[in-house]
């Protein structure tokens, strides 16, 4: 037999109270007929002059096939000048530096971007510059000359429980700043597609299209995420939303003021989850580490005494569940610095200290990140019978972000955002200059296509 309380009302708003007095709050509206108000209106009054409204231009030039044609524009008397679409797009942003001008936002807000505008709570609108942008995170920064700003305090995001209370704040479909309120879904989401490290944070709060880059805050108006991306069969909101933690965030934006670029290191291993078939082999659970699948020569991992087969279970204190989490923690640590990994060899657990080293690769050279797992060499002149010119793929792992787009091994790099590839030194020096997304245009079987690699 089901029973069912019904509380007082005097009860729910005396929680309400403690509730707000336990955590810091603002001090809840007068009372209404003698019932108080619960209202998160005092803490929204400190949080939205930290968010601002994102809007940019992109200038594409349009040319018609029937301009190629001389007949015809000699014909029509027209001139041979390539016209130009303008292209507008809307997002949001986070103040977090208001001595510096410092606004945090989504890299896919500004990316390709030639004009950038950036509007206040208060109606006042800045032309930003960028400082710059990391596509594997998602995230970046741009600067406004502005006084008077207001920056949004980060909250540790490491602390986040599922069924927090969290507040979006952005501005959806342009139709300026919005708030909407939810909870923490979930927590650790990864799987999406064109993204180095993941670590989302789910929420139910409305995310909508122009919210990307706005601020997902706590109860005491702190920032523990950056929205960034919605689920949606339709197009619209249906309550599964994600944002960057803060954390992330944070490392992020230290780096790209620092460097105007984020510079990350690596361990030297390779590592696969524990599966339920492989953590029963090693007599452990699921979840419960991550399995060493590939020590590099020389690493600093191999330095360490870190063997393959090995079990780590946790990188600087934090526990790692799988391949995807210890990526994450791996990428947000900067070269030299010394971690502790905690780690289960043989049944037996043992600690190793290890020193975080700068990705290079097997000549010495920094790695794209993009390119990671890929090899290229120079097009054999067999394989040059119509007189192509261009890079060979050589080798390319299966998991790789190459792979992920469609790239195998034995295609014909021949040009890169429009600029065409002559040999390997080319190559590498197109790549190097492109700060965001690379464009291929890939030759296979006697077809050409383009491939895009964020």
């Amino acid at each position: 037999m089901q029973r069912y309380f019904k509380l007082k009302p005097g009860l729910i708003c005396s929680a309400l109270l403690l509730l707000a007095a336990e955590t810091g709050m603002a001090a809840l509206p007068v009372a209404m007929d003698g019932e108080p108000l619960p209202s998160l209106a005092p803490v929204l009054e400190q949080v939205t002059p930290s968010v601002v409204n994102i809007y940019t231009q992109t200038r594409v030039r349009v040319r018609s096939p029937l301009m190629d044609d001389p007949f015809f524009r000699r014909f029509f008397n027209i001139p041979d000048v390539p016209r130009e679409r303008v292209s507008q797009s809307l997002g949001s942003g986070v103040i977090v530096d208001e001595k510096e001008g410092f606004v945090l936002t989504n890299n896919h807000v500004i990316a390709g971007a030639d004009d950038i505008s950036v509007t206040l709570s208060d109606g006042r609108s800045f032309e930003a510059e960028v400082i710059g942008t990391d596509p594997d995170t998602d995230l970046a920064m741009v600067r406004i000359p502005a006084r008077d700003l207001q920056a949004l305090p980060f909250a540790d995001s490491n602390r986040l429980r599922v069924g927090d209370f969290v507040v979006a704040v952005g501005n959806p479909f342009g139709l300026g700043q919005t708030v909407t309120s939810g909870i923490v879904s979930a927590l650790g989401r990864t799987g999406f597609r064109g993204l180095e490290f993941q670590n989302f944070i789910q929420t139910d709060a409305s995310i909508n299209p122009g919210n990307s880059g706005g601020a997902l805050i706590n109860l005491r108006g702190e920032l523990v995420g950056i929205n960034s991306a919605i689920f949606t069969p339709s197009g619209g909101n249906v309550g599964i939303g994600f944002a960057i933690p803060s954390a992330m965030a944070r490392y992020v934006m230290d780096q790209l003021i620092s460097f105007g670029e984020v510079r990350r290191g690596t361990l030297g291993v390779s590592v696969q989850d524990l599966t339920t078939e492989l953590a029963g082999a090693f007599d452990m659970e699921k979840g419960q580490g991550v399995l060493v699948a590939e020590v590099a020569a020389g690493s600093a991992a191999e330095k360490a005494g870190l063997r393959a087969g090995d079990v780590i279970r946790t990188i600087a204190t934090y526990p790692v569940r799988n391949a995807q989490e210890f990526h994450n923690y791996e990428g947000q640590f900067p070269v030299g610095e010394k971690l502790e990994l905690e780690i289960v060899r043989n049944q037996s657990e043992k600690t190793l200290k290890v020193e975080v080293e700068e990705l290079k690769a097997l000549d010495g050279g920094s790695v794209d990140r993009r390119l990671a797992g890929a090899q290229f060499e120079e097009l054999p002149p067999r394989q040059r019978p119509d007189g192509i010119k261009g890079v060979l793929l050589s080798e390319l792992e299966p998991n790789s972000r190459l792979a992920a787009r469609g790239l195998r091994p034995g295609d014909i790099i021949t040009g890169c955002n429009r600029a065409r590839i002559q040999d390997l030194a080319e190559f590498q020096e197109v790549v190097s200059a492109v700060r965001g997304s690379l464009y291929f245009q890939v030759r296979r079987d006697g077809g050409d296509y383009v491939v895009r690699v964020d």
